[in-house]
């Protein structure tokens, strides 16, 4: 049995096939990580994860203060 799949932008799950858009995939810190939909309504309006941004920033600006 698989699960349905849940909008990341309204978490609701998405009950039509037909109008789950997929994101992408996301790794997870001890598996296989897991895959990110959206309703086809929605797919525009999610954003990049914040705590991903916030990470590389602080590592671009690490290294462009150490050179």
């Amino acid at each position: 049995m698989t699960a349905r799949p849940v909008c990341r932008h309204c978490d609701e799950p998405i009950d039509d096939p037909a109008d789950a858009v997929y994101l992408g995939h996301e790794m997870g810190n001890s598996g296989p990580g897991w895959d990110v939909w959206a309703h086809r309504a929605h797919a525009d309006l999610v954003g990049p994860d914040p705590d991903a941004v916030r990470i590389v920033a602080r590592v671009l600006l690490h290294r462009a203060l150490r050179a």
